[in-house]
């Protein structure tokens, strides 16, 4: 059975399963060492989920909240679910679980992004009730970090 709970320490099997899980959702981006790991549990900002079972960790994700003039927005990010556990229920029971929280503390919506190419994942979230808006994503990086 699948628990989906939310981390409060950094603990050595959280580290490997980051190590584990991170490269399956970007290439580009190391998995975090401890001390980011620590940064992300701590913050009033943000909260990780984490999805196991008798084995282990099979997925996370991450909540971040925030208030601005219009209410408290909330941001799903970084959902991996491990490969070999893909297609199983954990990504909706961790979707769902943060969904539930972040409605609980407030929130008016739940926003996330996702690529087109991910198409399972994109799949689930309409099964969920997410939406597609009607709106562009935009994203700035510093001159000397853009492709030429």
């Amino acid at each position: 059975m699948v628990e989906i709970t939310i981390a409060t320490e950094v603990t050595d099997e959280l580290c490997d399963a980051m190590e584990r899980l991170v490269p399956q959702l970007s290439r580009s981006n190391p998995p975090p060492d401890r001390a980011a790991l620590a940064d992300i549990i701590e913050s009033d900002a943000s909260t990780l989920f984490v999805a196991r079972d008798d084995t282990g960790i099979l997925g996370t994700l991450t909540l971040v909240m925030f208030r601005i003039p219009t209410g408290i927005r909330a941001w799903i990010e970084d959902v991996i679910v491990d490969e070999a556990a893909r297609g199983k229920g954990v990504g909706r029971l961790v979707n769902e679980a943060a969904v539930a929280h972040a409605f609980a503390h407030g929130a008016i919506t739940v926003d996330l992004t996702s690529r087109p190419s991910r198409e399972a994942a994109n799949r689930l979230y309409q099964r969920i009730g997410f939406e597609i808006r009607d709106t562009a994503v935009y994203r700035y990086s510093p001159p000397e970090q853009r492709d030429s």
